[in-house]
């Protein structure tokens, strides 16, 4: 599984990307390999304010359908409007091209994890 070193992480699988003030929010491939083949994705609309660990959105698989967690709090000024037609996109690029929505962040995030804490709680060792 690859866990890129330059995210935070939360422990809901979330990944977030800081720069500029704007965080870059996705899934990981641990979430895309156990929900499986993803067929459909709810992000919030731009201008919608989101709360630190509130859900933000959802995910649909061919397994389930699993809320997605926001890792910072403020305003979403950017959805990846590609999914709407290509949500397993998801599957295939989930730190790339596979990312949700972005967030002009009001505070700076708290509790992230690194990608080395990150694999160890996917790993079951915490």
């Amino acid at each position: 599984m690859s866990v890129p070193t330059e995210l935070g992480y939360t422990a809901k699988h979330e990944w977030v990307l800081v720069q500029d003030g704007v965080a870059t929010v996705g899934i990981t491939s641990f979430a895309t390999e156990s929900l499986g083949d993803i067929v459909f994705v709810e992000v919030p609309e731009v201008g919608t304010e989101v709360t630190l660990d509130d859900p933000a959105g959802e995910v649909e698989s061919t397994k389930s359908v699993s809320d997605i967690y926001s890792p910072v709090k403020g305003e979403v000024v950017e959805i990846n409007e590609t999914l709407e037609d290509s949500p397993e996109t998801i599957n295939s690029a989930p730190f790339g091209d596979g990312w949700l929505f972005r967030v002009r962040i009001s505070e700076d995030p708290t509790g992230l994890l690194s990608a080395e804490e990150y694999t160890k709680l996917t790993e079951g060792e915490e």
